[in-house]
C-alpha cells in the first residue's frame, strides 16, 4: 500500500454577511457557523462605516441596507451573542471607523472573558482605496494614514495576533483598475503606512510588524491573469519587504491575502451564469500554492440583482468545501513553478507595476497621488465599458446570446433578500434608549478624553477602547474626529473640461448641440449620488460619457442630501437631473428628491435613476415621477446619452 498523499490545510472559508439588524445577523452567522464556514466576515451598512448614529440624517434610507448597524456597545454584544471570539477569526470590513469597532470588538471580547492577546482577525483599515474607489472615508489623508498607524502600533503591543490592516486592492479592480495599477496602488498603500509605522516601533520589532500587514484582493474572470498577478504580488511584496525595510526573515515578508472574487463582473442579466464565474474567479487564488489565499469570501450568484439569501450564500460555501475536500488540488505543490508561460506573465505584470511604483514614488507616494490614481482608475473603467460595448470583450448574456431561458431560481421573492424598513425604526428606538440608560458624564469624560488624545496626535485606542465601554455611540466617536482633523471630499476622476475622447460619438454630439441651439444653452446634465453610498463608478462613467457628448455636467461626487442635489440642480438651471444609488435606499431617497424638486418649482425637470434596483422598485418610481430607471443591465451608456438628450429637448415632438 501506498500512504495517503499529505494534503495542505484548506483556506479559511468565509462568507460576507451582515444585514438588517445585530440580532438577525448573529443568527446568520451562528447558521453559518453550523453549515461549515470557519471564519466570520462582518458586513456594516453605511452609517457605520461613515461614523454616524442611526438617526442621523444622512442615514436614512440606509440602516441596515449593505450591512449590520452597529452604533455603541449594546449592539456589539448583541451581534456576538453565543459566539466565543476566543475561538473565532473574524474579518471586520470597516475603514474609516476601524479604530471604533476594533475597540467596540476588543471590548465584547473582555466581557465575554477573552484575553485580548489572543484575539485573531482583521480590521480592513484601508483608507487610500477609500479616497480611489470606495468612499467610506472621513478625514482627510494624513490624519487618516495615522489613525491607521494607531491600530498597527496599538496592536503589535496588546493583540498581536491580529492583522491591523488588509492592503484591500479589491475595490481597485471594481473600480477598472488594470493588474499592473491594482499591484501598483495596493503596494504603495502598503509602503505608505509602513513608512508611517516605522518611527513608532523599535528597530528590532519592526520585521514582526510588517509581517502582520496583510491584503485584501479581488480575483477576476481572466483567472490566468489573475493567478499570475498574485504570484506577481507574492514576489513584489517579498522584494520591499527585504530591500526597503530590510526583513531578513521570509515569514515576515510573507504575502498573506485574504479574497473576494470579483462582483464587477457579475450579471443582472441570466444570473444563473454568475455561478460558473464565481467558480473559475477562486481558481486564480486556490491553484497555485506559492501564491494560495489564507482566506476566501465568495459572492453569491444573484449580487448583482440584490442582497443574497441565506441559501445563496450557503450555496456560495459549499462551492469553497468542494474545491478544499473533494478534489485533489491540495495534495500537490505549485503547480506552475517552471512553467516558461506563467512565468513570463508574472514578470510583465511585475514590470508595469515596478513602473507604475517608480512613477508614483516621484509624486511623492500614494497619499500625494490620490488625485492621479482615481483619474488613472476612471480611464481604465471607461475603457473596460468601451470595449464591453464594442464587444471587444465578450460578456455572455449581456453583448452576445441574451435570448435565455427564464431562471427557476428567482422564486417569488425576486431572487432576492429585502431588509424591512421598519428595522429603521427599530433601530432608532434602540439607539435612543441606549443613550437614556448610560452614564451621560461617563460618555462626556469619556469623550473629552478622546478628543484630547486626537488634538494631540496621541494613539486614540486606548482613549476608544474606554469610550466604547462608557457606551459612546459611533456617530459621537466620529463626530470627535471630525471636529479635530476636518472632513474630506475625495476628486472624482472627472475632469469638468471639454473632451478629446469623442471617437464613435458623432452623432451624440450632433443631437446635444441641436438641443443645446434649441434651449438657447449647453444641455446642462447634473448628476448626484444622494445618501451614504460610495460606490460611484457608475456615476462617474455616466458623467464621463456625458462630458465627452458634449454636454454641460455637475458631477460633485459621493454623499450628498437629497437637500443639496436639489438645490444644486435650482442653482445649475438644471435640464436633466440623473441620480445614483447602488446600497438599497433608492425608495425613500428617490422620494425625497423628487417631493424637494416639486417644492422648489423642478418639478418638470425630467430625473433619472441609476442603481442595483429590483423590477418591483423600478415600477413604483416610473409611478412617482422618474422619466428612466437604469440598472445594471442598461450597459449601453450611448442609449441612456440619447435618453438625456431626448429629455431634454423642449420641442413637443421629443416629449412625445
Amino acid at each position: 500500500m501506498t500512504d495517503a498523499p499529505t494534503r495542505d490545510k484548506p483556506w479559511l472559508f468565509r462568507t460576507y454577511s451582515g444585514h438588517s439588524t445585530a440580532a438577525a445577523s448573529n443568527a446568520l452567522y451562528r447558521s453559518n457557523l453550523k453549515r461549515g464556514q470557519t471564519g466570520l466576515s462582518v458586513a456594516f451598512d453605511l452609517p457605520t462605516q461613515t461614523g454616524y448614529d442611526s438617526d442621523h440624517v444622512l442615514a436614512k434610507g440606509e440602516v441596515g441596507k449593505v450591512g449590520v448597524p452597529i452604533s455603541h456597545l449594546g449592539d456589539m454584544r448583541t451581534l456576538f451573542e453565543q459566539i466565543p471570539l476566543s475561538e473565532m477569526n473574524t474579518s471586520m470590513t470597516i475603514n474609516a471607523t476601524a479604530p471604533w469597532l476594533l475597540a467596540l470588538y476588543i471590548a465584547v471580547a473582555e466581557e465575554q472573558g477573552a484575553d485580548a492577546a489572543q484575539l485573531q482577525g482583521t480590521v480592513q483599515n484601508d483608507l487610500i482605496k477609500e479616497y480611489l474607489s470606495r468612499g467610506t472615508y472621513i478625514c482627510p489623508p494624513k490624519p487618516s494614514l495615522k489613525m491607521i498607524a494607531d491600530v498597527a502600533e496599538y496592536c503589535y503591543q496588546h493583540v498581536p495576533k491580529w492583522n491591523p490592516m488588509n492592503v484591500c486592492s479589491y475595490h481597485l479592480q471594481e473600480a477598472g483598475a488594470t493588474p499592473e495599477q491594482e499591484l501598483a496602488y495596493a503596494l504603495a498603500t502598503g509602503i505608505a503606512v509602513l513608512d508611517e509605522l516605522r518611527p513608532r516601533v523599535p528597530e528590532e520589532d519592526f520585521p514582526r510588524v510588517v509581517g502582520r500587514i496583510s491584503f485584501f484582493v479581488n480575483a477576476g474572470i481572466r483567472f490566468v491573469t489573475e493567478m499570475c498577478k498574485m504570484r506577481a504580488f507574492v514576489d513584489l511584496w517579498d522584494e520591499i519587504c527585504r530591500e526597503r525595510y530590510g526583513v531578513e526573515e521570509e515569514k515576515f515578508r510573507r504575502f498573506r491575502y485574504g479574497v473576494q472574487v470579483n462582483s464587477l463582473g457579475l450579471t443582472e442579466q441570466q444570473p444563473e451564469n454568475n455561478v460558473y464565474r464565481i467558480l473559475l474567479e477562486m481558481l486564480a487564488v486556490t491553484l497555485s500554492k506559492k501564491a494560495r489565499a489564507r482566506a476566501v469570501q465568495l459572492p453569491a450568484w444573484n449580487e448583482a440583482l440584490g442582497l443574497p439569501r441565506p441559501w445563496d450564500q450557503q450555496w456560495s460555501l459549499r462551492m469553497q468545501q468542494i474545491m478544499a475536500y473533494e478534489t485533489d488540488l491540495l495534495e500537490f505543490d505549485d503547480l506552475f513553478d517552471g512553467n516558461p508561460a506563467v512565468d513570463a506573465k508574472v514578470e510583465a505584470l511585475k514590470a508595469g507595476a515596478r513602473a507604475e511604483l517608480a512613477n508614483l514614488d516621484s509624486m511623492g507616494g500614494a497619499v500625494e497621488s490620490i488625485e492621479y490614481m482615481k483619474s488613472r482608475l476612471v480611464d481604465s473603467n471607461a475603457e473596460r465599458v468601451n470595449r464591453i460595448e464594442r464587444e471587444e470583450t465578450i460578456v455572455v448574456g449581456v453583448n452576445r446570446w441574451q435570448e435565455a431561458e427564464p431562471s427557476p431560481l428567482m422564486g417569488e421573492d425576486g431572487g432576492i433578500m429585502t431588509v424591512d424598513p421598519a428595522v429603521e425604526a427599530d433601530q432608532i428606538e434602540r439607539l435612543n434608549a441606549w443613550r437614556a440608560e448610560r452614564d451621560a458624564a461617563a460618555v462626556e469624560s469619556a469623550l473629552e478624553a478622546l478628543r484630547e488624545a486626537a488634538a494631540m496626535n496621541e494613539n486614540v485606542m486606548p482613549a476608544s477602547i474606554n469610550a466604547a465601554r462608557a457606551g459612546v455611540t459611533t456617530g459621537e466617536w466620529a463626530a470627535v474626529m471630525r471636529s479635530v482633523h476636518g472632513e474630506y471630499r475625495g476628486p472624482t476622476g472627472v475632469a469638468a473640461g471639454v473632451s478629446n475622447k469623442t471617437e464613435g460619438l458623432d452623432d451624440i454630439r450632433a443631437a446635444v448641440d441641436a438641443v443645446s441651439d434649441r434651449l438657447g444653452r449647453r444641455l446642462k446634465f447634473v448628476i448626484g449620488k444622494p445618501g451614504l453610498d460610495g460606490h460611484s463608478n457608475g456615476a462617474e462613467q455616466i458623467a464621463f460619457r456625458a462630458r465627452d457628448c458634449g454636454m454641460d455636467i455637475e458631477y460633485q461626487g459621493i454623499r450628498l442630501t437629497p437637500e443639496e442635489i436639489v438645490e444644486k440642480a435650482q442653482a445649475e438651471a438644471a435640464h436633466v437631473v440623473g441620480l445614483s444609488i447602488l446600497s438599497g435606499s433608492h425608495m425613500p431617497l428617490v422620494e425625497e428628491v423628487l417631493t424637494r424638486m416639486r417644492a422648489a418649482g423642478l418639478g418638470e425637470v425630467p430625473v433619472i435613476v441609476g442603481g442595483i434596483i429590483p423590477e418591483a422598485d423600478a415600477r413604483a418610481m416610473l409611478g412617482m415621477g422618474v422619466a428612466r430607471v437604469y440598472t445594471p443591465k442598461h450597459f449601453e451608456l450611448n442609449t441612456i446619452m440619447m435618453d438625456v438628450v431626448a429629455l431634454a429637448d423642449p420641442t413637443p415632438v421629443a416629449a412625445e
